[in-house]
């Protein structure tokens, strides 16, 4: 029996390509108004998508828990609403992240726990995001990537920055005292502090139309690889979980605390190749915001929380260390692809202008 809340309306064309058996199926299934009745078939293709060597850069299982959680968004408004509480999708994703937060876990190191102290928490969390001399993104940005190059950053890119702060966000309610207070403080900047048209996803978008792209979101899931749509992931997973408040808590402390350096880094590469300031404000705003943003997060937002609630500190520098990690691998998925002559992407872009 079809459900009484559900649109009559037919079959939408969910604008991805499927990779996979279980991404296939959800793609179809997403794509039509829920019905009451137990969607069948699910749980075999998910027992499929599970049998792969590693979860963390396998395309079907990352596109499914992308396409579950872009229910929760709205992010791709074909997806029927009422899809969001469906028992049976809830349970898919369920598996999914179970396995891929193991993943994560067994990626990363925790280390000897700081004191559960505002200091001894930032002072932890500095030492964790010192600049290294090794290979870098945004030094090959500054100094190397081509024009074609930069199209693929950016494209990389959109996949986060055009629902920017979006996966953070999810943590406000579940945060109370100084750490929501400096979560809050932190994300009003992201969205522009009540302009939209300097929400930082908003700034984004123009740096994509200002190169020539598409800025309309989704446009670009079917090129990115299964490394950038699992970056996404691990935030919307931290952020959605109530018992993973710590991990987002430092998941965000980590991305504020190595965004300013990095940033003035595009934005050099982007003015290298003669571009305007219309596409390197996004770039720019981020080299003053940040430096701001990370004494906050490391201080008021991470170290707050392991004074207030010592339990999440482990779970705290989980999140830092897994952020770090996550963005290391796409890195030097990106850099090694670019050293060697190939595209990142998954198919060529060709860009519509410029």
């Amino acid at each position: 029996m079809t459900d009484v809340l559900a649109p009559a309306s037919v079959t939408a064309v969910i604008p991805v390509s499927p990779r996979g058996p279980l991404s296939g199926q959800l793609v179809q299934l997403l794509g039509q108004p829920p019905q009451d009745d137990p969607v069948a078939g699910l749980s075999e293709v998910v027992d499929e998508a599970l049998a792969s060597p590693d979860v963390l850069c396998d395309d079907d299982v990352q596109l499914s828990l992308f396409l579950l959680y872009c229910v929760v968004y709205g992010s791709l408004p074909q997806i029927d609403p009422h899809w969001e509480w469906h028992p049976d999708l809830l349970a898919v994703r369920g598996r999914l992240e179970r396995a891929f937060e193991q993943r994560l876990r067994d990626l990363v190191e925790v280390g000897p726990l700081p004191e559960p102290t505002r200091d001894a928490v930032a002072r932890r969390l500095f030492e964790m995001t010192a600049p290294t001399s090794g290979p870098s993104l945004s030094r090959f940005v500054a100094k190397n990537a081509t024009r074609t190059q930069l199209d693929e950053f950016l494209i990389n890119r959109s996949i986060y920055t055009l629902r920017e702060a979006d996966p953070h966000s999810w943590a406000i309610p579940r945060l109370t005292g100084r750490p929501k207070a400096a979560l809050v403080e932190i994300q009003s900047d992201e969205y522009g502090a009540g302009d939209p048209l300097r929400m930082h996803s908003a700034i984004f978008a123009q740096t994509m139309r200002g190169a020539g792209l598409d800025d309309t979101y989704g446009a670009h899931i079917d090129l990115v690889p299964a490394i950038t749509l699992a970056v996404h992931n691990m935030m919307s997973m931290f952020g959605l979980h109530r018992r993973l408040r710590g991990a987002i808590v430092g998941h965000l402390a980590a991305f504020e605390m190595t965004s300013s350096l990095p940033n003035r880094s595009y934005g050099d590469g982007f003015r290298r190749l003669g571009f305007g300031p219309d596409v390197t404000w996004y770039f720019d705003e981020h080299v003053e915001a940040d430096a701001v943003h990370e004494q906050i997060a490391a201080r008021d937002l991470a170290g707050s929380l392991a004074e207030d609630e010592p339990e999440l500190l482990e779970d705290i520098v989980f999140g830092a260390a897994a952020c770090l990690a996550m963005d290391d691998l796409a890195g030097a998925e990106v850099l090694e692809a670019w050293s060697n002559g190939r595209s990142v992407l998954r198919r060529p872009y060709v860009p519509t202008v410029g």
